[in-house]
């Protein structure tokens, strides 16, 4: 089995707040928004080690965010 990913992504936002959709197309884990309500219902997500899975989570900066098999990205500003 290979190297797991611990390698933490930060994903930069102009914003308060950003929906887990609009995170997922920002950090170029699905090409279009329409593609998130698919992709949530094939993967797991983890938001500060909590699942969650609904598109429209707010994440704020700070928050955590782990997709096993994908890697571990952490907003920020």
């Amino acid at each position: 089995m290979g190297k797991s990913e611990n390698v933490e992504n930060n994903i930069k936002i102009d914003t308060e707040v950003i929906t887990l959709g609009q995170f997922l197309k920002l950090a170029d884990i699905i090409q279009s928004g329409g593609m998130a309500k698919w992709f949530l219902s094939e993967h797991d997500v983890f938001i500060n080690s909590e699942q969650d899975q609904r598109r429209g989570r707010k994440l704020k900066v700070g928050d955590q965010i782990e997709i096993p098999g994908i890697g571990t990205y952490v907003v920020t500003r």
